[in-house]
């Protein structure tokens, strides 16, 4: 299986303590360069720079050389986890942001964002839910209260 990632759900895993989450789930991941660059920036949260410096056997860095110009209206990292995942082609795409999901679903892209990957693991026994869902509303994670309560009320199956 191949799966993309983009920057903000492997900071917000990071910073929730459930970035182990991402191998149990998909065993590898690919990031393109640019979101590893995004990694590195300065302004980028420190456990993300020190995560990416040194990073973990199962995450391939994969070199973009030419981003899909149709997709300017998205952030750098995100253009190019698009053109990968189109690339590729990817399986899967991991992306929160709404325009850059919008933008992969209309090319028919599978994504899952931080919540699924959440859901997924829930449904899979390795994590409770509403606490990994109240360690993520710590941070700066936006989400409707409405997903929050759809999510968390959803049946067990």
């Amino acid at each position: 299986m191949i799966v993309i990632a983009d920057t903000s759900p492997i900071n917000y895993l990071l910073l929730i303590n459930q970035i182990d989450l991402l191998p149990l789930l998909f065993q590898q991941i690919i990031i393109p360069d640019m979101v590893r660059d995004e990694m590195l920036d300065p302004d980028a949260p420190p456990v993300l720079r020190q995560w990416i410096t040194h990073p973990p056997s199962w995450l391939t860095i994969q070199t973009v050389p030419v981003i899909d110009t149709t997709l300017n209206t998205l952030d750098p990292g995100e253009q190019a986890a698009i053109t990968l995942a189109q690339t590729l082609p990817a399986d899967l795409l991991i992306i929160d942001e709404r325009l850059g999901r919008q933008i992969a679903e209309e090319r028919g892209i599978a994504i899952i964002g931080t919540l699924g990957i959440l859901d997924d693991a829930a449904t899979q026994g390795l994590i409770n839910l509403a606490e990994a869902i109240a360690q993520l509303q710590q941070t700066n994670f936006r989400v409707s209260r409405r997903i929050i309560q759809a999510l968390l009320n959803k049946p067990k199956s």
